[in-house]
């Protein structure tokens, strides 16, 4: 067994190097043990559409009912399904076999115990029930039903959702699981689209499911120009991440989407709690404030969000990957399906495109994700050992990493949970600022023989 595929917030590892038949069907007796020892016993099934995934399926199936799990089979769904199942039906918890935006050869499991998704130490306890053999042994195994999902949850979209005529939007799928739901209920919805890669195809043939990448948007922003639609939308492998362009064509980023999206719930809800992970632009956080959110700072991971958005009774948790969770009207999960739509009623209803909505917003610059290759035993002292440097000179915010404030500016310097990695991200009033303080960061960096 690898113990590296026990990552922070899921199990993802490369399929004929790591999953073989023996770990997947432990895994599903693992599982199941963490179930029973919550007093927990009916969950959900689902898979996307890698090519790899019928048979971790078929693995994890049987380890399950082996430890006397009872499953409802929902078959290939996009992830924000296999949640929505649970919620909808009440059911104890939640599996999904997905590589989410990772290559083809990629695979993994999503695991929820109740509504929420397990992570870190629960996730280490997975693997110590596998490497000591504590499973459970019930009296009688358990049983499998299959049930489909989909008309439950497109039934929630057509009741939540109408739009005025001749709204046009560019759907990229990405040939994962997110485009074969949404673009059917845009059309029924009355929505004109340009749809790209909706058929699922696990090879991923036309480009990576990854819409915080900027080379994967180009074919969108392609057919948003061609098309004058109003709106380009993308979805990451198994939809649980939005990507989106603007009616000039510009890449909408995670944290300017959270600011639509509060502005709008903020006029209904004056006052209520916004969480947004620590990569997010000052600016958000400022526009939140501004309007009368209570704007909320904390850690990057879609578990550590789903969290935190329960524990302060927050409407509404967005993270700069794309990861979009609505407590506002729905169950609080991440689902960039949903999240879409939210997207297309808040165009649709003031008239205006992304770009037109987001023009009050002051200018920033700003570098992606810096990612810088780091072994997992030096990283997190070296993330401690900044934090030091920084806080004797400038007021630092270390809810994940450590994140400085400037006069100008900000950087952020955080641990990689998923990968032996560094991650920075650098934010500024002008170009010269974000340089200046880039350099900073990346100073400290090669003390430690980084960069």
């Amino acid at each position: 067994m690898n113990p590296e595929v026990f990552r922070e917030y899921d199990i993802r590892g490369v399929v004929e190097r790591d999953f073989d038949d023996r770990f997947v069907a432990d895994l599903g007796r693992a599982y199941g043990t963490l179930l029973h020892r919550a007093g927990r016993q009916k969950i959900t099934l689902g898979r996307d559409c890698r090519l790899s995934s019928d048979r971790l399926h078929g693995l994890l199936l049987g380890g399950l009912l082996y430890a006397g799990i009872d499953v409802t089979d929902i078959g290939v769904v996009p992830t924000p399904l296999l949640y929505f199942s649970v919620a909808h039906w009440g059911l104890d918890g939640g599996v999904m076999v997905t590589g989410s935006h990772n290559p083809p050869e990629y695979n993994g499991f999503k695991l929820a115990v109740g509504a929420s998704t397990i992570y870190g130490e629960q996730i280490q306890e997975l693997r110590r029930v596998i490497e000591r053999r504590d499973f459970l042994t019930p009296s009688a195994p358990g049983r499998v039903l299959t049930r489909a999902i989909l008309p439950a949850y497109q039934e929630l979209i057509r009741t939540q959702f109408k739009f005025n005529p001749g709204l046009k939007v560019a759907v990229d799928g990405g040939n994962g699981c997110g485009g074969a739901v949404a673009a059917p209920l845009m059309r029924e919805l009355g929505l004109e689209t340009v749809e790209l890669f909706i058929e699922m195809d696990g090879r991923f043939p036309n480009h990576h499911p990854d819409p915080t990448v900027e080379a994967n948007m180009q074919d969108l922003i392609r057919a948003v120009a061609s098309s004058r639609a109003q709106v380009g939308i993308a979805y990451d492998g198994d939809a649980d991440r939005i990507g989106a362009v603007d009616e000039h064509g510009r890449i909408v980023w995670g944290d300017e989407l959270i600011v639509l999206f509060a502005r709008a719930i903020l006029k209904r809800q004056p006052g209520a709690a916004i969480i947004a992970d620590v990569k997010c632009s000052q600016r958000m956080y400022d526009d939140i404030a501004r309007r009368g959110g209570r704007a909320i700072m904390w850690k990057t991971g879609h578990s550590l969000l789903k969290s935190k958005l329960k524990q302060e009774r927050a409407v509404f948790a967005g993270e700069m990957s794309g990861h979009m969770f609505f407590a506002d009207r729905y169950y609080g999960f991440d689902d960039a399906i949903y999240a879409s739509f939210r997207l297309l009623e808040i165009i649709s209803a003031e008239g205006q495109g992304i770009g037109a909505l987001l023009a009050d917003l002051p200018p920033a610059f700003a570098t992606p994700e810096i990612r810088v290759e780091c072994p997992d035993d030096r990283k997190f002292e070296i993330v401690r050992e900044v934090a030091a440097h920084f806080r004797a000179r400038h007021d630092v915010i270390e809810v994940d990493g450590v994140r400085v404030k400037f006069a100008d500016g900000w950087g952020l310097l955080r641990a990689s949970n998923t990968q032996p990695a560094l991650v920075m991200r650098f934010e500024a009033s002008d170009r010269p600022a974000l340089a200046a303080i880039r350099r900073q960061f990346e100073d400290k960096l090669k003390e430690h023989g980084l960069v």
